[in-house]
């Protein structure tokens, strides 16, 4: 399997949602659920934000018009349901549902048309950038994908690819404990186990080293290096939708 990771960046005036999370920086909008066929589109979306940027975007949803991801610009005649699960003051959950006609199109039907079937989708929405997670078959065509959907996508939106990568839950992950070195681990553990890393401390390096029967300095390396190793990988591996940069 793999995942590709792409971002549109609607211009003003050709999308409803895009205009009100531009207007309202404050809100943003995730999916929980998105699935297609060849036929229809239905997902559920749940947005967090300010009491005006969620009553805004509520009545973007509610747009006679407005199909969630259809890329066609004109009302493309779709016979679209659009249904409001959840509302708070500052949380939104909506559920969307179209049926597709012969003009219309999404990135998910695009993707099933593309890349098969079995996919699953992730997005987030912050201003006008709408970012996209695909998992995907190792050898689905990913650049016919993304040039069709550069096609259907037009001059409404820019296109930013920002990633396309293995995953491969067995390999071992940097930063893991299992990439760390044995005696670090080692140290490690015991520090957690000891209560060193606890508020306040159960027990100090000093007693600690002596527990272990290794020098002082030894065991302050070896936790050095491990905290780290696994602070870095912490960092490096923060790499949910809604963490990637906001700007193209």
């Amino acid at each position: 399997m793999r995942e590709f990771v792409f971002a549109l960046e609607y211009d003003p005036g050709t999308n409803p949602v895009a205009d009100v999370l531009e207007a309202h920086p404050e809100t943003t909008v995730r999916s929980l659920s998105c699935h297609v066929t060849p036929e229809s589109l239905w997902r559920v979306d749940h947005a967090t934000g300010s009491d005006t940027g969620i009553e805004a975007l509520e009545e973007a949803y509610r747009e006679p018009a407005y199909c969630a991801d259809c890329l066609v610009r004109d009302d493309c005649g779709a016979d679209c349901e659009t249904q409001v699960l959840d509302r708070s003051r500052d949380e939104l959950v909506v559920y969307t549902y179209w049926d597709r006609t012969d003009v219309c199109t999404s990135v998910p039907h695009l993707a099933l048309e593309y890349l098969g079937e079995g996919l699953l989708f992730e997005t987030y929405r912050e201003g006008r950038r709408y970012r996209w997670r695909i998992v995907l078959g190792r050898d689905a065509p990913v650049g016919d994908f993304f040039d069709a959907l550069g096609d259907e996508v037009g001059e409404c939106a820019g296109m930013d690819m920002i990633r396309l990568t293995d995953l491969e839950p067995d390999r071992e992950r940097p930063g893991s404990t299992e990439s760390v070195p044995a005696e670090q681990r080692a140290a490690l553990q015991a520090a957690v186990e000891r209560g060193y890393y606890e508020t306040p401390r159960r027990i100090d390096l000093s007693e600690l080293a002596d527990e272990l029967d290794v020098p002082r300095s030894t065991l302050s390396y070896r936790l050095r290096r491990a905290e780290a190793t696994l602070a870095t990988a912490f960092v490096a591996e923060d790499d949910s939708l809604e963490t990637i940069p906001s700007g193209r």
